[in-house]
């Protein structure tokens, strides 16, 4: 496993809310760990936690109405049966130690489309008082505290912005007089959450270096080369682990072709000539692709990733965690899965189990709040294993739909 240098000052998620949101009906997640693993059965509502953040990135970086018409709008948006909005709220810190800060977000379908109808950031600076709001937002129409630190003293300046699906945080977030809300657009937009494509990790692109592998994987090839000219001890550090993991492998070459195109060739010893990316495993490419993410020299303050157990051998999969662990001490990870063998690397305070509820919505359960699990690790057991074989009492599709037994406390 590489070595990794901590980097100072990473904000971290506490808490996320989240309202209407498809089978979303009513959910919090408390107490958020920079590892935080999804367990549930099929349809239990992973995806649609993993899509929460997808939007809300997509929301940032492309704008309110592209992420919400790109979903169907609020008719395949909002929670069958809901008359409200939909709401999320985040409860993150910029750094250890730094006040909590809230932020909340609103969105319904208005005449012309989405609107914010209701934005706001407030957080207690001191250990007494109650909560301030440095921006208050609603349907493009509200008002922002500036300054490094906004009192309740401060003065709010009213601003009006171009149209109500404007995010005030994306658009204010991009003034230096609001540092507090320009953090947190740089945060959000910054997340990166993968939906990897094995296909699309075999594409021939067009030359050129890219920091970061996209959310379908298409510019591998350009990573590569990227840190290859930029950072080589860090990939190096890559085809260590890489070499570890798959037997025989040598190196993987990001070349130029003629035509400006990148090759992706994979060498495997003894042979002398690498073969072409699209003849190589698919658990090679995607063990490559995802190390590329967790060995990123500048990475993502956020990382998603969906059932990483696809297309890998069982055995890699605790290793797997371990990399995902390492890198969590720069990112925030969130890592849905199906796999008791990447169950048995984590922790019961990192592992949230997903179920439906009686009316259909989904409803989350910490491990480490289901009676008997902390003992039976303390005894030897692994959590994994403990999951297959039905003690958690929950998140088993053949019994009882996923729902908990009498002795779990929901909603943790």
């Amino acid at each position: 496993m590489a070595k990794q240098t901590k980097r100072p000052g990473i904000p971290r998620i506490e808490s996320i809310k989240v309202e209407n949101y498809r089978a979303l009906r009513k959910i919090e997640l408390k107490d958020l760990t920079p590892l935080t693993v999804l367990l549930g059965p099929n349809g239990s509502g992973k995806s649609t936690i993993f899509d929460v953040f997808n939007f809300l990135s997509e929301c940032f970086q492309f704008g309110l109405r592209h992420a919400w018409d790109r979903r169907g709008r609020g008719k395949e948006l909002k929670s069958r049966g809901a008359s409200g909005p939909i709401l999320f709220e985040l409860k993150y810190r910029e750094q250890p130690g730094t006040p909590i800060i809230t932020y909340h977000l609103a969105i319904d379908e208005g005449t012309k489309g989405p609107e914010v109808v209701e934005e706001w950031l407030q957080w207690r600076r001191g250990t007494k008082g109650a909560p301030f709001r440095f921006l208050e937002f609603s349907r493009g129409k509200g008002r922002a505290a500036s300054g490094e630190t906004p009192d309740v003293d401060d003065a709010r300046e009213e601003t009006n912005l171009r149209s109500p699906d404007l995010i005030a945080v994306n658009t204010l977030g991009q003034l230096s007089e609001h540092p507090r809300i320009a953090a947190l657009r740089e945060f959000i937009t910054d997340w990166y959450v993968s939906y990897l494509s094995i296909d699309q990790t075999r594409n021939q692109p067009e030359a050129g270096p890219q920091e970061r592998l996209s959310k379908g994987g298409e510019n591998l090839p350009n990573v590569i080369q990227y840190l290859k000219e930029q950072h080589p001890e860090r990939l190096e550090a890559i085809f260590a682990n890489l070499r570890q993991r798959i037997p025989r492998l040598e190196r993987v070459e990001a070349d130029p072709m003629p035509d400006g195109r990148l090759l992706l060739q994979i060498k495997d010893a003894p042979f002398d000539q690498p073969v072409l990316s699209k003849f190589a495993s698919d658990g090679t490419m995607k063990m490559l692709a995802y190390l590329t993410v967790l060995h990123d020299p500048e990475p993502a303050r956020f990382i998603g990733i969906e059932e990483p157990e696809n297309f890998l051998h069982p055995r890699l999969l605790p290793e797997l965690a371990e990399e995902c662990r390492t890198a969590a001490q720069n990112s925030q990870l969130l890592i849905t899965s199906h796999s008791p063998f990447l169950l048995n690397a984590m922790r019961a305070e990192e592992v949230r189990i997903l179920y439906r509820d009686e009316q259909g919505f989904t409803q989350a359960v910490r491990a480490s709040d289901i009676q008997g699990i902390k003992e039976l690790l303390n005894a030897g057991a692994s959590l994994g294993y403990l999951w297959m074989e039905g003690h958690f009492g929950i998140g088993d599709p053949l019994v009882n739909f996923g729902a908990p037994k009498a002795n779990i406390k929901a909603g943790k």
